[in-house]
């Protein structure tokens, strides 16, 4: 019997060996699934959607070549964003044919587009700055020219995550259904046309470690009672003793047949051990009886049975998404702090105007004059590229958009820079538009988080303290006024570090020390369509505004002149250092602040600021 039960456990554990082998080479299943296609009329984009991408499931792996340039680019953002940035232009769509497996190119005008939807579902938010651009009449519009060079996707703000040069030639991503993908080259020369997707499967084999190492246990027993059936064999086939003479059998004694009365119950002390055995017997029978309804996954009659939670939250397409994400953010911040700080270095407008825009702009400008003029003129502060300490994007899907961030300072010495950036088009890259260093006891009020963003308040609101219009000028007549303005008890005077440096007592003081000769006088303006605003968690909002001081000398005695400073920043922006009829100075204020919500005891908060001499000349 050893034998035979060695023979079979032989059997099964070579059938289940050979299985568990034959699940991991043979019956192996494909570790991924691939599609290709090449795409003709050499387009200058083509754009594979995100549900083309998750045709499968897994992490995507796109290979792309045909290219006759060396420069190509793969990039992804959300479909409406790639959308929105193609705009007029003539791409190719990749769409996925589930039933033969394979992809398909589709050539998408721009009127395909419009009637697509494209961006047109967006809700319209309002527009931040004044260079929103005007709408026009499609009917006096020139129809694109597919002849004229395409606009180059590489280095643009709006992607997600961006290959260049020999990183696009084979990518890896794991996007979801609203994101795309464009390819492209520089949008002069064709994209390249062989495209190839790739998604890797599932090759785990579960079964195939326990059949393998259960088939070589099962070996062991059998080689066990194989060796075990040889022991016994060899000892039943050994020399054995000769018996002697056969003890005689003893009697057989009488069978006992119990009479009727035996056969009765038993009682006594050997009843009760019996009926003792069957208690335990009985009991556990009805446990097991009572344990089948878990054991078979039903619950009990006692358990509450589940009931589904009904929520509110808003739909996927109903909600806005923010503007950019962090990782985003920090690549832009990259290329803004490179472009901002070569442009510093090399006094260079024009690059700076790449990144940099209104008041902003205005104040290195002016720095980079005088610093051609002035050799000991320091340069303003650095734009570095963080780290990132605060990001609160706009939630939209339209344009222009708006970005504020905090970024920690590399210097010891120098506060935390607070920006507001803003991209005007889907092409163009943001720009900052205002650079402010936060006050040394600022308390930033509680923001959104970057993964949902804010929205933008209208420059007009009745639902603040103030309307965020209004902001600059109100705290412009508490600079020339002091406690005498009006608005004065509207604005925190803690903290603040502008006012005492800037304020109506300086003035007053500057004033006392005028040469009688001369007149001083001070005023100032707000430029207009400059304000944003951004709400906080509180219903308030944080205010970005632009103002810009006169400081006004006229000669007032005849024969009389009024002399700058020598070697001043004023007289190298003016370009001479005296003038016999006035001269006029003017100081630029990027300034941030917080205003609270109608109805409240809150004053309005000064968070941050940057002033600097912006222009100077003469006037009659």
């Amino acid at each position: 019997m050893r034998f035979v039960l060695a023979i079979v456990a032989f059997v099964v554990a070579a059938v289940m060996i050979a299985v568990g082998i034959a699940q991991r080479t043979v019956f192996a299943p494909p570790s991924q699934v691939a599609v290709s296609a090449t795409v003709k009329g050499d387009p200058r984009y083509i754009v594979i959607d995100g549900a083309v991408l998750n045709a499968h499931p897994g992490q995507q792996t796109l290979a792309i070549s045909g290219s006759t340039s060396k420069t190509q680019v793969v990039a992804y953002g959300r479909t409406a964003d790639v959308k929105a940035w193609l705009g007029d232009q003539t791409y190719s769509r990749l769409t996925y044919d589930t039933a033969d497996d394979v992809l398909k190119a589709t050539t998408v005008k721009p009127s395909d587009s419009e009637s697509d939807g494209g961006d047109g579902d967006s809700t319209s938010t309002p527009a931040p700055t004044a260079s929103t651009p005007a709408t026009t009449d499609p009917s006096t519009t020139a129809p694109p020219n597919p002849d004229a060079a395409g606009p180059n996707p590489t280095g643009s703000d709006l992607w997600l995550e961006e290959f260049d040069g020999d990183d696009a030639k084979l990518t890896r991503m794991n996007v979801p259904d609203s994101v795309s993908v464009i390819v492209a080259s520089d949008g002069t020369k064709p994209a390249p046309n062989q495209i190839r997707l790739v998604w890797p499967l599932d090759t785990s084999t579960p079964w195939s470690a326990p059949l393998i190492i259960g088939g070589l246990g099962l070996l062991l027993v059998g080689l066990g009672l194989y060796l075990w059936g040889l022991y016994t064999l060899r000892k039943s086939r050994g020399p054995r003793r000769k018996g002697g003479p056969k003890m005689p059998k003893l009697p057989k004694a009488p069978k006992y047949k119990p009479s009727k009365a035996v056969e009765a119950t038993p009682k006594g002390r050997r009843s009760s051990r019996r009926a003792m055995v069957a208690v335990p017997v009985l009991i556990g029978a009805l446990a097991l009886t009572g344990c089948t309804s878990d054991l078979l996954g039903q619950p009990k009659e006692s358990a509450a049975a589940a009931t589904p939670i009904a929520t509110d939250l808003p739909k996927a397409k109903d909600v806005m998404p923010p503007a950019v994400t962090v990782p985003q953010l920090e690549r832009i911040m990259k290329r803004v702090s490179a472009v901002a700080s070569s442009a510093d270095a090399k006094a260079d407008a024009t690059l700076a105007a790449t990144r940099l825009a209104g008041p902003a702009l205005e104040l290195r400008q002016a720095n980079y004059i005088i610093r051609s003029r002035k050799a000991d003129e320091p340069a303003l502060p650095t734009i570095n590229s963080g780290p990132l300490e605060i990001t609160l994007p706009q939630a939209t899907d339209t344009w222009p958009r708006v970005v504020t961030t905090v970024l920690e300072s590399t210097d010891k010495g120098q506060a935390p820079t607070a920006l507001a950036l803003v991209q005007e088009t889907p092409r163009d890259n943001y720009t900052v538009q205002y650079a402010v260093s936060l006050e040394p006891d600022v308390k930033v009020p509680g923001l959104a988080p970057a993964s949902i963003g804010a929205s933008v308040v209208p420059p007009d609101s009745k639902l603040l303290k103030m309307a965020p219009e209004d902001v600059a000028a109100a705290y412009g007549d508490v600079l020339l006024n002091g406690d005498a303005s009006k608005y004065a008890s509207m604005f925190e005077a803690k903290g603040d570090t502008l006012r005492p440096a800037v304020g109506a007592e300086y003035k007053a003081k500057t004033k006392a020390n005028l040469s009688a000769t001369a007149s001083l006088a001070y005023t100032n303006e707000v430029p207009k369509d400059r304000t944003i605003a951004m709400a906080t968690n509180d219903s308030g909002a944080i205010v970005w505004t632009n103002l810009n001081e006169f400081e006004t000398t006229k000669v007032v005695e005849a024969g009389a002149e009024i002399t700058l400073t020598a070697g001043g920043a004023a007289e190298a922006l003016l370009g001479a250092n005296a003038s016999k009829t006035g001269i006029q100075i003017t100081y630029g204020y990027q300034l941030a602040f917080f205003v609270p919500p109608a109805g409240s005891d809150q004053k309005i908060m000064l968070l941050g600021f940057a002033q600097g001499l912006i222009g100077a000349k003469e006037v009659q």
